[in-house]
């Protein structure tokens, strides 16, 4: 059997362990899969991959440079994981089951996102490059559909820097001077309802000089509680 060709078909949704990281007491991490706790899935997941590609593919092993078409079918179109940060747990487990040695190998790579509410999965076509090529093109339209639109994800809704409703594009830069310098005109800039009293609350300051925290330039301590401008930082520690 040829070794430049394999797919692969995983039912169920697929899990994304995006940014997941857990130590154990030497510092290595790790992916525990029997401890009785919510993260045990993301191995066990990939231990599920590994034995479907194994199985639909006997025999085969690619050790060649390949190309990877993947296709993730979500079960909700509003609710599923990133599918940029899918990939990860899939070509772990892929490596897994020895269809691949590395997964360093895919070295190009086409993800294509669908519904299917009956029947989640992904589908993932390995192409060896020593017997395919991969080609693309792009073509504007004739006419226009209907845009799908994203909103920020919930996490930074609560989280920003700016306040709830407030956003870089929504202030200018004089807003942000005023904030920075002047209670006076921070009331002014209320009045004139350009701004909240509760978004003037939620925005991040630093506790040593005071001044609004803008974009990352900052240190926390004390499990977040407090914060620190990088300028503060670098001048007091």
């Amino acid at each position: 059997m040829s070794n430049c060709y394999a797919k692969v078909i995983v039912k169920g949704s697929p899990i994304s362990k995006s940014n997941f990281k857990l130590f154990n007491k030497e510092g290595r991490a790790i992916l525990p899969y029997n401890s009785g706790k919510y993260h045990d899935r993301y191995a066990l997941y990939e231990e599920e991959i590994a034995l479907e590609a194994r199985a639909q593919n006997p025999g085969i092993i690619i050790e060649e440079a390949c190309i990877a078409i993947l296709k993730v079918f979500y079960k909700s179109e509003k609710r599923h994981p990133d599918t940029n940060n899918i990939t990860k747990s899939i070509l772990d487990g892929i490596e897994k089951s020895g269809l691949i040695i590395n997964d360093a190998q895919v070295r190009r790579l086409v993800i294509e996102e669908f519904y299917d509410k009956e029947n989640p999965r992904f589908e993932l076509e390995l192409f060896g490059e020593s017997s395919y090529s991969l080609e693309y093109s792009l073509h504007k339209k004739e006419l226009q559909d209907d845009k799908i639109l994203y909103s920020p994800p919930s996490n930074k809704k609560s989280k920003s820097s700016l306040g709830d409703n407030m956003t870089f594009s929504s202030v200018s830069s004089d807003t942000y001077v005023s904030m920075l310098n002047s209670k006076e005109k921070s009331e002014k800039l209320i009045k004139k309802k350009k701004i909240s009293p509760k978004e003037i609350d939620n925005i991040l300051k630093c506790d040593i000089c005071g001044k609004v925290i803008v974009s990352n330039d900052y240190i926390s301590a004390n499990k977040g509680k407090t914060l620190i401008c990088n300028k503060c930082f670098n001048k007091n520690f």
